[in-house]
């Protein structure tokens, strides 16, 4: 295998680089990173062909290239880098080595995100599901009729045993709904039952509204399941209305995963359901959101027996956990200020950079993220009690460096825009885990060769 480490493993790559860099004399700097299911490379691509997807065979230099270095790519299976060239061909190579607590970033050699305090997780990850003692099942849900329809429907179907289901009561912790125990005594859902014929499967998915979980797949769907990295996890709030039927979270200890529907998003049963919700309704975890959940029926029966489908609750406008202040939204930061405001961005405009004293008080803020130009002084964050999530430019990074007023209060932080050198992005990564013990430095390999 090649050594990462060794210049010609990179050469084809840094050559594709170089060729497609925009400077008259053949100098300057790229960036990106590869993984091994992917990677953001910085080369000039063939036009695209009318009327057909672009293929391998239109990009195969590159293609060859990047997997020249995904072979000699080892643990974590992951490399950012920043290479300078000069036009005499002379180049050196920067590989960026990835920390627990600093991954690179989806775009950017450096980081976009820390984990300051390990093993942290946004506050709506950390919420749990309000009480609702009031909450009864549907009038709908008859696990008698669950089994008859079933029953009709897959008459071959190989049945769990009652010793199977208590098993997986056990290994749950719980016991599981009547509606679902129906189902499994007449279907176990053993993939293996079908011995690979397709269209077997398809009839039994069919039948049960889901590709059901076999009883040793059934899960929990709480929001540890449900992981999102802090730079889009932190942006969400855990919303539920009064007159929401299923509680806005990324998961519950309430919420039994039982199938999917093909494409990764889950079906589950909803045992912590909200202020207008029924216990033992039906809820759908799409794979696209963080959090919350849509509700397809109010019980397992409607949904096998009557095909019920998802049906996603509208956004209420205007609500104030979270705002985006931008030149497309919210006009400044003092028509978002709000007792119950958690999340703020500030992104985009034509005005003066702005103050942050509107949210001064604001005492559930707990995320702030700020485009480069939009703070007119970055030390006015200080004034921010609650933070957990910060994410801003190096510039307004140096600037609380520099006058050690970095919030204490913080569990992540991240990075805004696409303007900052890499290498200065890590160099300010690497105070900040100093700052709060977050772990080893961020580490660079230098690699030296000609082109």
């Amino acid at each position: 295998m090649p050594a990462l480490d060794d210049f010609a493993t990179w050469e084809p790559l840094l050559r594709l680089m170089w060729e497609a860099l925009d400077t008259p004399n053949g100098d300057g700097k790229a960036s990106g990173s590869i993984s091994k299911g992917g990677w953001s490379v910085p080369v000039k691509r063939p036009p695209m062909v009318p009327g057909r997807a672009m293929q391998v065979e239109d990009m195969r230099a590159e293609h060859d290239a990047v997997e020249r270095v995904m072979g000699a790519l080892g643990e974590p299976g992951v490399i950012s880098f920043v290479a300078e060239f000069e036009a005499s061909g002379r180049t050196v190579l920067r590989l960026i080595n990835p920390t627990e607590a600093a991954q690179p970033g989806l775009s950017n050699a450096a980081p976009d995100e820390l984990v300051l305090v390990a093993g942290s997780r946004p506050e709506p990850w950390r919420r749990l599901p309000e009480p609702n003692p009031d909450a009864v099942p549907a009038p709908t849900a008859d696990a008698a009729l669950v089994e008859r329809t079933l029953r009709e429907r897959l008459p071959d179907a190989i049945a769990a045993t009652d010793e199977e289901i208590a098993a997986a009561e056990a290994r749950l912790g719980m016991p599981l709904p009547d509606e679902l125990k129906a189902v499994y005594r007449v279907t176990r859902a053993r993939w293996s039952d079908f011995n690979g014929d397709y269209e077997a499967m398809t009839r039994h998915a069919d039948a049960v509204r889901a590709e059901l979980y076999s009883l040793d797949s059934l899960r929990i769907a709480d929001a540890a399941s449900r992981d999102a990295p802090w730079q889009f996890a932190a942006t969400e709030a855990a919303v539920t209305r009064p007159d929401s039927a299923v509680q806005g979270l990324p998961g519950s200890p309430g919420w039994l995963a039982f199938g999917e529907n093909g494409g990764g998003d889950v079906y589950a049963i909803d045992l912590t359901p909200g202020p207008a919700g029924r216990l033992g309704q039906i809820i759908f975890l799409s794979h696209e959101e963080n959090i919350g959940a849509a509700l397809v029926a109010d019980s397992l029966t409607d949904m096998i027996v009557h095909d019920a489908e998802p049906v996603w609750a509208q956004p209420a406008d205007g609500t104030p956990e979270i705002a985006y202040v931008n030149v497309r939204s919210i006009p400044d930061v003092a028509s978002a200020a709000h007792p119950d405001l958690e999340v703020l961005s500030l992104g985009v405009w034509e005005a003066e950079p702005t103050s942050l004293a509107p949210v001064f008080g604001c005492p559930k803020l707990r995320t702030l993220s700020a485009y480069p130009g939009t703070l007119a002084d970055p030390l006015e964050i200080n004034r921010l009690a609650n933070l957990e999530y910060l994410s801003l430019p190096v510039a307004y990074w140096r600037v609380l460096l520099d006058a050690d007023a970095v919030p204490r209060s913080l569990l992540a932080a991240g990075f805004e825009g696409y303007a900052d050198d890499p290498l200065d992005r890590v160099a300010v990564a690497n105070e900040l885990l100093a700052l709060f013990a977050a772990g080893p430095q961020i580490t660079e390999t230098v690699v030296e060769g000609v082109l």
